[in-house]
């Protein structure tokens, strides 16, 4: 592999992620707008950039990966569609931004999961008494091999973790393998059914808002424009 293809890899990776955002989250908010003008040049917008480890005043949550969240919860990307989460763009290739948890809690990876993890919660730190279950996923590259660290292979269940604990790097996997979305993390706050099980996280109603748990305007419905940064 020659040197100047090494070097313009992740400079290509970034342009057709970019693409990627534009044809498939569309082009008409500021946010979007914002969000492909920063593929163009990660370099230009640092203080649009969060640090991995970053607590937002006196939220509960750390901030669990470098980059910038670019989506956020309620953005709405085609008709009928709701996000359930936050997307956060490490501006990097496949398996170089870190990943960490947000929060303390049980770790899950059930066996079919190629990039993904779910960590329990047992008492809401909003709401003493409440569970609440932290989603993880695009850990992996796009045919699916795995970025997850090695410490939770599939099938683990309820493993504890510390908040700051490394569970994988940024990937690009979509879940269709070879059809890759751009570099990111995606996670969530999810519920709990009631009996001691996440609910889907692919429906809005079974996640909660994360705006209060990261001391951040992550609601689309009260942030339509911005990127969302600690003040």
């Amino acid at each position: 592999m020659s040197k100047k293809f090494i070097f313009l890899a992740p400079i290509v990776a970034l342009v057709i992620a970019g693409v990627y955002l534009y044809f498939n989250f569309g082009g008409t908010s500021a946010r979007t707008a914002q969000v492909i003008d920063w593929f163009k040049d990660p370099s230009s917008r640092p203080e649009l950039m969060m640090t991995a480890g970053t607590r937002c005043g006196d939220a509960p949550f750390i901030f669990p990966t470098d980059g910038l969240a670019g989506f956020i919860w309620d953005d709405s990307f085609r008709p009928g569609h709701r996000h359930s989460g936050i997307d956060i763009f490490g501006g990097a290739d496949v398996g170089i931004t870190p990943v960490v948890a947000a929060y303390p809690g049980y770790l899950t990876r059930e066996s079919d999961w190629k990039s993904s993890v779910i960590i329990h919660v047992p008492d809401d730190p909003l709401q003493p008494g409440r569970q609440i279950w932290v989603y993880y996923t695009h850990m992996a590259d796009p045919q699916g091999n795995s970025l997850v660290s090695d410490e939770f292979p599939t099938g683990t269940e309820e493993v504890y973790v510390e908040a700051g604990t490394f569970l994988g790097y940024q990937g690009n996997y979509s879940g269709d393998p070879g059809n890759p979305v751009g570099v990111h993390l995606h996670i969530s706050v999810v519920k709990d059914d009631g009996f001691g099980r996440y609910k889907n996280e692919l429906e809005i109603e079974n996640t909660y808002d994360p705006s209060p748990y990261f001391g951040l305007p992550l609601n689309a419905n009260l942030n339509p424009d911005t990127i969302p940064v600690c003040e």
